[in-house]
């Protein structure tokens, strides 16, 4: 009798009522049927993408160039870009001074 009370059942602890693994015929059904219509949402969108050969390499193209203008603006610092800015300003010509007035005339 001593012997029965330390037996112990090997194995995961199951509780009642918690499914655990096992899916309902319902979710199982429910899922099928969620990826036939996902299938089909995308199968329909991929024939509304009516774009000529031409279009797409337009979009690619355009694609490529913002890729190299972000490169662009990411290689140079904040500080180098105001420097730059400053020297071309000192480049032009002051064209809103007040020109001199001869006053020996």
């Amino acid at each position: 009798m001593s012997e029965d009370l330390y037996k112990v059942s090997g194995g995961k602890l199951q509780l009642k009522g918690a499914g655990g693994d096992k899916k309902s015929k319902k979710k199982k059904k429910r899922e099928k049927e969620y990826e036939v219509a996902l299938e089909r949402t995308l199968k329909e969108e991929a024939k509304k993408d009516k774009k000529t050969p031409a279009q797409r390499a337009f979009e690619r193209a355009q694609e490529q160039r913002k890729q190299e203008l972000a490169l662009k603006l990411a290689a140079k610092s904040h500080k180098e870009r105001v420097q730059e800015f400053n020297a071309q300003l000192d480049s032009m010509s002051e064209h809103y001074d007040i020109p001199k007035v001869s006053w020996t005339k």
